[in-house]
């Protein structure tokens, strides 16, 4: 599947503020499956110069510094993507035991931001939770196959937690989100993310985005859609990184955009910066991805 994806964010201050400076992480970063092009980024007003480069974790950063005072930032985000299915051998394997599985990722020399390592320990947001441990021993353990264990994970998730846009915040604690049973999908990816930890399975947050279908019989609603959240887990050498989507109970596929994977969301959160000032800040966005084919 091909799609062209936009991205508009508008950040209105109710006074001018000062010394602004943002990092946007909203360039796909490469990955299997998935070729990029015609990448663009537009900023209003416009900054002297954009830096590109890397984030902590295996995600792309573009930084700039406003030296004006302003009161309204506009930053707009466009590209094409080409997704490929979810390779055969992926969708029909099991992987190693989750015994194994953690032997492996201890010992494998490789501290980049796709080795296993870098996934297994508490990270800012995704610290252990005993009760999350807890509640994912009753459908784990060492002996059942990584993927069994990251299906159990999604679909337990899926089935005992509500979908509930105005349940959390974007800084809610996992483990609220986790005793209330409701949530968003950044909500059910930190809880799988520890769940998975707790076990000794590398598991990673991943910002993107979804494809989405309107109801039958009605048109496609432009800018309706929204970034998405899921988990990739380290399934073993012969697999890697296989996206789990706990949201929506599914393997992550064709319909699944890939922008960049950290420890938790605050790796890889879409906009961040500092101002000086004290004026309130409100945050508007509009996401549209359109299949081209």
């Amino acid at each position: 599947m091909r799609y062209s994806v936009s991205h508009l964010t508008t950040l209105k201050y109710a006074a001018p503020v000062q010394l602004a400076q943002f990092n946007i992480r909203l360039r796909p970063a490469a990955w299997p499956g998935q070729v990029v092009s015609d990448y663009r980024l537009t900023v209003d007003p416009q900054p002297a110069q954009v830096v590109d480069g890397e984030g902590g974790y295996y995600i792309n950063e573009a930084r700039f510094a406003l030296r004006k005072p302003i009161a309204q930032l506009r930053i707009e985000s466009r590209f094409i993507v080409e997704r490929e299915p979810l390779p055969f051998f992926v969708t029909g394997s099991s992987g190693p035991g989750l015994a194994d599985l953690r032997e492996r990722a201890m010992k494998k020399p490789d501290l980049s931001a796709r080795g296993p390592a870098s996934y297994i320990f508490a990270s800012p947001i995704a610290a252990p939770e005993r009760d999350i441990a807890l509640w994912a021993s009753g459908f784990l353990n060492d002996a059942m196959p990584v993927m069994e264990a990251g299906r159990a994970l999604m679909s337990a998730i899926h089935g005992q937690f509500a979908y509930d846009s105005g349940a959390t915040a974007a800084d809610t604690p996992p483990i609220e989100a986790f005793h209330a049973r409701h949530g968003v999908c950044q909500d059910f990816s930190h809880i799988m993310i520890i769940a998975a930890r707790a076990h000794g399975i590398p598991a990673a947050y991943v910002s993107g985005y979804l494809r989405t279908l309107p109801p039958p019989g009605r048109d496609r609603l432009v800018g309706a859609d929204a970034m998405h959240a899921w988990v990739n887990l380290w399934c073993g050498e012969e697999l890697g990184w296989v996206g789990f989507d706990p949201t929506n109970d599914m393997l992550v596929d064709a319909d699944h955009i890939f922008i960049g994977m950290g420890r938790d969301y605050s790796d890889v959160a879409p906009l961040d910066g500092t101002f000086r000032g004290s004026s309130q800040q409100n945050m508007f966005f509009s996401v549209d991805v359109a299949p081209l084919n």
